[in-house]
């Protein structure tokens, strides 16, 4: 009976870990292709480019729980064409930048913030640069977002074309981008399972929420 009640128990345990949730599904997930070479954006523009700031945010799971990270050192800027449709985005993202969990560091996190960056992962020595240039943008997408974006990505050295929702606005004195949505990590390369009983996820969850001054004036 003993024996009984103990295996109940861990078959208890294991499936209580299967259910964590996944917040992959709570997010668009992005159509991804081969990249392709794309044409300059129609009625662009040479005016001087827009700084981006804001923030770069990953969310990956396990199936007991969760762990993202925000990337600390990263440029970005805007080409501003007529239009938001006619922008252009680039983001350069140095990987090893990489801070786990922001909002809920612990004695684990700095040994998190290592692994994230060695071989498993983005593997920031051999490939310390990601990548996203926007090659179109167009007004209208699924839900409450404005437009839709699509662009190269670039991670571990292996380039995608995504497409995705976002949500863009223009004022007299910024201009703003917020995006969301699920990549799958195996696509980039990133193909660690994790622990036997504790396997990762592929769904990958990129938070993006960028804000640049078009109101800046230019030094003399």
């Amino acid at each position: 009976m003993k024996i009984l009640h103990a295996t109940l128990l861990i078959a208890f345990t294991l499936s209580a870990k299967a259910c964590a949730k996944d917040p992959a599904s709570d997010a668009p997930k992005a159509q991804v292709s081969k990249s392709v070479a794309a044409p300059a954006a129609k009625g662009s523009t040479s005016q001087k480019p827009i700084n981006l700031t804001g923030t770069i945010h990953f969310l990956g799971s396990k199936m007991i729980g969760s762990h993202g990270g925000v990337f600390r050192t990263w440029s970005g800027e805007l080409r501003m064409g007529k239009s938001l449709e006619s922008a252009r985005i680039h983001l350069k993202i140095q990987v090893a930048s990489v801070f786990s969990d922001p909002e809920a560091r612990n004695a684990y996190s700095e040994k998190l913030d290592k692994h994230f960056i060695g071989e498993d992962f983005f593997h920031a020595e051999k490939f310390p640069i990601a990548t996203f240039e926007s090659t179109k943008i167009i007004a209208g997408a699924e839900g409450e977002a404005t437009h839709t974006i699509t662009g190269d990505l670039a991670i571990r050295g292996v380039t995608r074309a995504v497409t995705f929702p976002a949500t863009l606005s223009l004022t007299d004195t910024e201009v703003k981008a917020k995006a969301q949505f699920t990549i799958d990590r195996t696509q980039w390369g990133i193909v660690y399972k994790g622990k036997a009983d504790n396997l990762i996820r592929n769904g990958v969850v990129l938070k993006i929420d960028l804000v640049g001054k078009t109101d800046v004036p230019e030094s003399k």
